[in-house]
């Protein structure tokens, strides 16, 4: 078949300009170097305050920043839902020490973010001392303009 030279350049035109428009569209959605380093210094504060709120056993404050799907799974492999966790967490039978996150690193995917470390954490429940060392990785995701942690799930490390 003999496709004449001004219909086949028309259609190469139109193929990259094509290519180009969706690769504009696919990079539309990456964030700057500098919108990533305020995203994670933002999320990093935001953690850092969770915990915080955690220790306090602030409900309002650690509910906040949860989704309303959130999951929590548990060295052992157990699944908690928002509700349960919140009633877990603060709990007067759980004593939590202040801790420090050791490793912590924040790998954001659009709107989805990890956030992984490692804590050795020590408190007491029902009145007996206990000694936690475990890597975590928050699944943080951004709902509505807002970042929201929608999963936790840790592994214990062996002392």
């Amino acid at each position: 078949m003999n496709i004449p030279k001004h219909l086949l350049a028309s259609s190469t035109i139109v193929a990259t300009l094509l290519g180009f428009a969706l690769l504009h569209v696919s990079c539309a959605h990456e964030r700057t170097e500098v919108e990533l380093k305020a995203v994670t210094a933002m999320l990093k504060q935001q953690a850092d305050r969770w915990d915080q709120d955690i220790i306090k056993k602030d409900l309002s404050a650690i509910a906040k920043n949860m989704s309303e799907d959130f999951r929590h799974i548990s060295n052992k492999g157990a699944i908690s839902s928002k509700e349960i966790f919140l009633q877990e967490i603060i709990s007067p039978d759980l004593v939590i020490h202040p801790y420090t996150v050791e490793d912590f690193d924040i790998r954001i995917y659009g709107n989805c973010a990890l956030l992984c470390g490692r804590t050795k954490m020590t408190g007491s429940y029902k009145g007996s001392p206990f000694q936690s060392h475990y890597r975590y990785v928050d699944t943080y995701t951004r709902i509505s303009g807002q970042w929201k942690v929608c999963n936790v799930q840790i592994t214990s490390i062996p002392e």
